[in-house]
């Protein structure tokens, strides 16, 4: 019963109060782990950055730091800068930064020890642009002026609406944050990470580098039972069940292929130059299904 109360004033509450009661939540969830699970190996490293754009799979990787598990074999307790004020300086030691949406530029700004470890999720942007549209327009949380976009949205036709996406991404600096730290300098503190590659075929593999890279490391085992918990067919699942609209859709790379036209795929190109190259994808007139 207090789950569901505080998920509803997640869900429906101003966003002062819903940003209040996340922290609650998060701060309980720590107090819990650090009761109940005992820390068998702890990450050398003093902090943890997760940093990304939005539709990277941002949630996915927050509730894998934030497993048992996870904290059982590093001692690392998830903190999420969005509750606190977006305070990044200077976090406790022995906290993973978790969604961290900044520029490569903005984040070599925030004071940090200098024993961390960063990672950036990457996606193809055009496969961002759909999956923020479906976003937007049927499943994100209210929060800010997402349902002045979501009227907007359901009232136009799919094309005008991913154009409106577009703009609206470009206008938020989403499209400059990902060339950001794509032209970064290569450092053993931070990899970059596709999402792709981590929600593939050969999901386990990836996943077991962006931990060692983080300074965890997981046993095989439990490594297959943490992706199994969290695969997106299973959260899709539990979300619906409960009642909710799944904010996990198909997460397929090459969706976009399915939805952009010449005209959409000039105002893409328009707002991003040469991204889809600059980051690794293929061309327009390369892309075959991943």
């Amino acid at each position: 019963m207090i789950n569901r109360t505080l998920d509803f004033a997640k869900q429906h509450a101003p966003n002062s109060v819903r940003v209040a009661v996340r922290r609650a939540q998060l701060e309980a969830h720590n107090a819990r782990m650090r009761l109940t699970v005992p820390v068998v190996a702890r990450c050398e490293y003093d902090n943890i950055y997760h940093c990304t754009v939005h539709k990277t799979g941002s949630q996915w990787v927050k509730a894998l730091f934030s497993d048992p598990t996870v904290y059982r074999h590093s001692g690392l307790l998830p903190y999420d800068p969005r509750f606190y004020k977006g305070q990044l300086n200077d976090i406790p030691p022995g906290r993973a930064a978790l969604a961290v949406f900044r520029s490569y530029k903005r984040f070599q700004a925030i004071s940090k020890s200098d024993n961390h470890r960063a990672f950036f999720v990457i996606r193809d942007p055009r496969d961002i642009v759909v999956s923020s549209y479906f976003s937007l327009r049927n499943s994100h949380a209210p929060m800010g002026d997402i349902l002045q976009a979501r009227k907007i949205l359901q009232e136009q036709s799919m094309k005008e609406g991913l154009l409106y996406t577009i703009n609206r991404l470009s206008e938020r600096n989403l499209f400059k944050s990902l060339r950001s730290w794509a032209a970064a300098k290569p450092s053993e503190k931070f990899r970059l990470f596709r999402y792709e590659a981590l929600t593939g075929e050969r999901q386990l593999d990836e996943v077991d580098q962006l931990m060692r890279h983080c300074g965890i490391a997981l046993p095989p085992s439990e490594l297959t039972n943490l992706l199994d918990r969290y695969s997106f067919s299973r959260m899709r699942k539990e979300q619906e069940n409960s009642g909710r609209i799944s904010h996990y859709r198909k997460g397929k790379a090459g969706d976009w292929r399915n939805h952009f036209d010449d005209e959409i795929y000039e105002a893409f190109t328009a707002a991003t130059g040469n991204l889809v190259e600059i980051l690794g994808y293929p061309a327009r007139d390369r892309a075959t299904d991943a």
